[in-house]
């Protein structure tokens, strides 16, 4: 018994001190861009700390129905990317811990806007107007008319031809609803939306999913953010990207950290090196074209200038809420994607 009992106890330490050796994420962190930054950011940042991050990739509203429902025991320490109308909404409903950054004051002043919006919860580290592409040898191919604006993109020559994103999931497709409606008019953005419905084949979960599938031919045109499209055409596919003639509205990507963080020392270190200019060439490295927000960053070479883009007045604070938000995606849900 004895032999047995010592077996036990070598049996014991060798487990004890393999599951020490283990190494544990010491940062857990949701991500919100393409998937090629999430891995360059974890690459950049691991290298330089000696740090494990555990980094996932999620659409925006998924990542912000997580926190909600995780609420009481959050295992997510930090939300990197994604629209910052979500990021709003997190924080006006407490589930974001206020965070002063080391490099507030590089901030553009569209970054330093969005921070103090956000009650100090939330910081913007890139901008990305919105648009369509459209594959131009499918173009041809089928003699379609290009398209310029909104409205073309009712015509009933691109039935089933048009992919955007679910509004519901999706952060790129919620700024694409917020934008009709605000260069619109509500009644008729969801008049527009019932007669584009009838020409958009799915909506997809990923916001960045419509220009991919144009750029393989899959489509003929892809709602998305401007900047995706441009990662693609620079991947050397047969894209056209269209800032609508109408105008258009644009997005604030965020990083926030989660209330309630398990690693909330870390998670402050991670939100600074994501506002550093080192970790926001991270992007460009990936052949990701988003603005960066430290003034000190050097900005992508093929990134669209928004400067020369007629943009929407977007209105965070509004379309941030979480009740508007909610009504819209209603809205929505009865009378737009219960059709398709």
């Amino acid at each position: 018994m004895r032999g047995i009992t010592a077996i036990s106890a070598v049996a014991a330490l060798w487990l004890a001190s393999m599951t020490a050796g283990a190494a544990a994420p010491s940062l857990t962190v949701l991500c919100g861009v393409d998937e090629a930054w999430c891995a360059a950011m974890k690459t950049a940042y691991e290298a330089k700390t000696g740090l494990e991050v555990s980094m996932t990739r999620k659409s925006t509203g998924d990542i912000l129905n997580q926190i909600r429902a995780e609420n009481a025991a959050p295992t997510v320490d930090v939300w990197w990317g994604g629209t910052g109308d979500t990021h709003l909404q997190a924080g006006s409903e407490n589930l974001l811990e206020p965070y002063q950054p080391a490099h507030g004051r590089d901030m553009l002043p569209w970054a330093q806007n969005f921070f103090a919006m956000s009650g100090g919860r939330s910081a913007g580290i890139y901008a990305g107007a919105l648009g369509f592409a459209y594959n131009a040898d499918l173009l041809r191919d089928l003699k379609l008319p290009a398209p310029t604006c909104w409205k073309d993109l009712i015509d009933i020559a691109y039935r089933g031809r048009i992919l955007s994103g679910n509004p519901n999931s999706s952060g790129t497709a919620f700024t694409t609803l917020a934008t009709l409606v605000q260069l619109f008019g509500e009644d008729e953005a969801f008049r527009y939306l019932a007669a584009l419905n009838r020409n958009i084949d799915h909506y997809t979960t990923s916001g960045a999913a419509p220009v991919k599938a144009a750029a393989r031919g899959e489509t003929l045109i892809g709602i998305s953010f401007m900047h995706d499209a441009v990662t693609q055409k620079q991947a050397g596919f047969p894209l056209v990207i269209v800032a609508p003639c109408e105008g258009t509205g644009y997005e604030i990507g965020a990083v926030s950290i989660v209330k309630g963080a398990r690693h909330g020392e870390e998670a402050r270190r991670f939100v600074d090196f994501a506002l550093s200019p080192e970790g926001q060439r991270t992007g460009a490295l990936a052949g990701q074209n988003q603005v960066p927000s430290n003034a000190m960053a050097t900005l992508p070479l093929a990134a669209p200038d928004i400067s020369l883009i007629k943009m929407v007045d977007y209105d965070f604070a509004t379309f941030g809420s979480p009740v508007e938000r909610s009504r819209l995606l209603e809205r929505f849900d009865a009378e737009i994607s219960a059709t398709n």
